[in-house]
């Protein structure tokens, strides 16, 4: 990975007294691709324009290259955007779409058509220079927004929820084909969504914001697997969480005493199990532990929901003490509502949080 093409050092915007940015620092690597994560007011947009030049920083800087950046209009930064509801041109075709950057950059006329040839290929839309942008599907348009962005050879490119107007099946497919395209291209990437699942499957970087601060960076591995609080876990969607003191290798909670993995920090804290880390056993009496979670038993819980999520089910449980959990299993295996299941507990899935 090389130098930071990118560096936001104490960037801060205000909105009247709410900081919408609030002393942010954050390095992208030139052919890095970082996906800024985060709910709705956490801040993201507002980065992302901040490194645009659509709004200037209160204090703090943004460098490109090394240069700071302040007082250098968005068109003269050498950044790409793309927005969410694309901002095409209607009165233009495909190629002037494409071709615009380039046209504003005074290249040659053969060189900018060579130029959006190249560019469709890459998209996926090969020949369709003369094409109306309102014959183009929701997908179609899409990619032609994408290659007008790529089109002046920004040295970042900047996506703002780039997929989110289109329906889960394509925007699974597209953003696999991004981030190969991006991989092929050396693209140094900065994007901004709300969908967890987007992030990660395009990111080699997360960062998770919240109020205006990053709760966490870190690759979409160490993310998922080790959130750095409790907000971050909730964000991302785990929910069985719980006060515990984890002494040795085991914790003490409400829903009894849980396996912990090795190095587990000691002490007091919140204890996140994923549901993955719920393991259903279909007796309705508790079956034996594992031999290494030295815990009291199968804690006995009754199915209250089940929801399909394709590939598998997710199982609302309600323990005979401490809150809810959540579990996940394969659809021939799932209980059915109104059954008592036995629980046991992964230790891997298992996750200390801050008290």
């Amino acid at each position: 990975m090389g130098s930071a093409l990118l560096r936001l050092e104490a960037a801060t915007v205000r909105y009247g007294e709410r900081a919408a940015l609030d002393a942010v620092d954050l390095a992208v690597a030139e052919h890095e691709i970082v996906s800024v994560l985060g709910p709705s007011g956490s801040g993201k947009s507002t980065l992302l324009r901040a490194v645009a030049g659509l709004r200037p920083l209160d204090a703090g800087r943004v460098l490109l290259d090394g240069a700071d950046q302040r007082g250098v209009p968005p068109h003269r930064r050498g950044v790409g955007l793309m927005f969410q509801d694309h901002q095409l041109f209607p009165q233009r075709d495909v190629g002037g779409n494409v071709g615009f950057g380039p046209r504003m950059h005074k290249a040659p006329r053969e060189q900018r058509e060579h130029r959006v040839a190249e560019l469709l290929e890459l998209v996926g839309l090969p020949g369709a220079q003369g094409r109306a942008v309102a014959a183009l599907s929701g997908g179609e348009q899409q990619r032609v927004a994408l290659a007008r962005a790529l089109a002046p050879e920004p040295r970042l490119l900047m996506l703002d929820e780039p997929l989110g107007q289109l329906d889960r099946s394509l925007r699974e497919r597209l953003v696999v084909e991004l981030r190969q395209l991006f991989g092929r291209l050396g693209t140094t990437v900065l994007a901004v969504t709300h969908d967890q699942g987007e992030a990660f499957a395009l990111a080699d970087r997360v960062v998770v914001m919240r109020d205006g601060t990053i709760a966490q960076t870190g690759t979409p591995l160490e993310v998922w697997q080790h959130p750095a609080d409790e907000f971050v876990a909730r964000f991302l969607g785990f929910d069985s969480i719980t006060d515990a003191v984890v002494a040795g290798g085991a914790a003490t909670t409400e829903w009894g005493t849980l396996p912990v993995p090795p190095g587990t920090p000691q002490g007091p804290c919140r204890l996140l199990v994923r549901p993955t880390g719920v393991l259903l056993s279909a007796a309705p009496a508790p079956a034996p532990a594992p031999a290494s979670a030295a815990d009291e038993g199968a804690l006995r819980c009754e199915v209250v929901a089940r929801t399909f999520r394709g590939g598998h089910v997710a199982v609302t449980l309600r323990p005979e003490r401490g809150p809810r959990l959540e579990a996940e299993c394969a659809l021939r295996a799932a209980p059915r509502e109104g059954d008592t299941v036995a629980v046991t507990f992964d230790p891997q899935d298992v996750v200390a949080l801050p008290a």
